[in-house]
């Protein structure tokens, strides 16, 4: 087999762990602290859409500007990593708040 391929397949299985950790995420049955979520919040937008974009909320928008450095925070990462990290951190989630 290439190399191509098994990366292709690696790939699916990784996305289709991700999309499970996701469908997840909505099963706690208790909340996260607001910190796990930030966390959670910045590798899912980093797993998605890559690189934060956008001009930082100001003035009085403090939910805003939390999602927004939780998602600046991870700036560099690459997708297929935040995925890993978010995958890693629902499942400790899960065990803590199921």
């Amino acid at each position: 087999m290439s190399g191509l391929y098994f990366l292709n397949q690696f790939n699916m299985a990784l996305l289709d762990d991700f999309n499970a950790a996701v469908a997840r995420s909505k099963e706690l049955t208790k909340r996260p602290s607001n910190e796990e979520l930030l966390e959670l919040y910045g590798l899912f937008k980093q797993a998605t859409d890559g690189d934060v974009t956008g001009e930082r909320p100001g003035g009085f928008d403090f939910k805003g500007i939390a999602k927004f450095d939780a998602w600046a925070s991870k700036k560099g990462i690459a997708k297929e990593q935040a995925m890993q990290d978010y995958v890693a951190l629902m499942e400790k989630l899960h065990q803590n708040y199921a």
